[in-house]
Parts: C-alpha cells; sequence; structure tokens
C-alpha cells in the first residue's frame, strides 16, 4: 500500500483532479463528510491533513508521498525527497515594506515581521544581512504599520493587500507552488509503486 497526505484546501482540490486525469478514482473525496482515509486504487490511499502535518507525515515515514505547497518545506526544512513541481498554487514570497520607503538605506538594525521565521533568517543570511525576526502568526501586514517591524516577508500572489495597506514589494525572495514530495526509504524500497505514481502524475500534467 502506497499513502499519499494531500494539503487540505486549494491544493487538495487541485491534487484530486490531477489524480483523476491520470485514472485514480477519487470519488470518495467529492463526498467525503469527516472521513479522513480515502482509497483512490488498490493500492494507493489517500490521507487529508494541514500543510505542517504533510510534511511531518512524510518525513515519518507514515505517509510515502506527499504533496505540499513549497513554502512549507522552505520552512520546515526536513528530510525528503521533493521529486515534483506540480505547476499549480503559484505565488511567491516577497519582502515588503511601507510604500515610499527605502528599506536598504542607512546601517540600521533591521526587523522583520514574518509567518515564516526560517525562510526570513535564511534570505537575509544569504544577503549577509543580520536582521531580527519577529514572529507573526494573524496579519502580518500590520507589523510595520504599527512601528513594530521596518518590513515583512510574507506570500504574496497579487500585492493587492499590501497595496490596500500602504506596503509594496521591495524584492521577491523565492517562487512559490505545489510540490509532490516522497519518503526517503519509500522512494529505495517502494520503488516501483512510487515511481507508477510519479509517471502517472506527470503524463497527466502534460494533458491538462
Amino acid at each position: 500500500m502506497i499513502r499519499i497526505a494531500l494539503t487540505k484546501g486549494r491544493i487538495e482540490e487541485k491534487a484530486i483532479e490531477i489524480f483523476e486525469k491520470a485514472g485514480y478514482d477519487c470519488s470518495p473525496l467529492h463526498n467525503k463528510g469527516r472521513k479522513l482515509f480515502f482509497c483512490i486504487a488498490p493500492d494507493v490511499e489517500v490521507v487529508l491533513a494541514k500543510a505542517n502535518d504533510v510534511i511531518t507525515y512524510v518525513e515519518h515515514g507514515v505517509c510515502d508521498m506527499g504533496v505540499v505547497g513549497k513554502d512549507t518545506i522552505m520552512e520546515m526544512g526536513r528530510s525528503l525527497y521533493e521529486v515534483m513541481d506540480l505547476g499549480f498554487g503559484k505565488c511567491r514570497f516577497a519582502l515588503a515594506c511601507k510604500k515610499g520607503t527605502d528599506f536598504f538605506e542607512g546601517y540600521s538594525h533591521k526587523t522583520i515581521a514574518s509567518k515564516y521565521p526560517n525562510v526570513t533568517k535564511e534570505y537575509f543570511r544569504s544577503l549577509g544581512l543580520d536582521v531580527e525576526v519577529v514572529k507573526i502568526e494573524g496579519s502580518v501586514e500590520l507589523a510595520p504599520l504599527l512601528g513594530l517591524a521596518d518590513g515583512i516577508v510574507d506570500i504574496v500572489e497579487t500585492g493587492s493587500t499590501l497595496k490596500e495597506n500602504g506596503l509594496e514589494v521591495v524584492r521577491d525572495v523565492a517562487p512559490i507552488s505545489a510540490r509532490l514530495v516522497v519518503n526517503t526509504a519509500s522512494i529505495k524500497l517502494k520503488k516501483n509503486q512510487v515511481d507508477k505514481i510519479i509517471d502517472d502524475i506527470a503524463k497527466a500534467l502534460k494533458e491538462l
């Protein structure tokens, strides 16, 4: 049995479309109620989970494969194989600050607010800059407006939320999309089954 963890929500919906295109029976997922386990083939089982949990389940081997956003992979930085960019759920990490502000001006110590502290620290480390990172759980756009931070690192799709709050993108940090990940042991011990699913998905993506 191959067990695949799908991230609930928009990624789940698009992943189901791809699996159906690949010939898997996803009918149980359209009327799922409160169920969490679904068989889409005699030897393939799907589990629905939150993004962070998808990474945890795949890393620990209770799920062989997973579909999750690159943002979660980058933030959690766990040991697993990222085998395919599925090409949907596209957006980006971006650095933003108050409109009209030169973020990189001067030599003062900067404070950055983000829901993704690890991504933020790694980005500024790559620039050779030492910043203080404050983790925010809610609307991160508030932090610069309240004077808590000089800027934010957040996921940006259209940028309209930033504009509505008087912020603007300073730099793009990294592109994001849904990815197919595989457990490090499963890719060897269940190679034939895993390879078949990867091939099925790759063919389905070409037809979409």
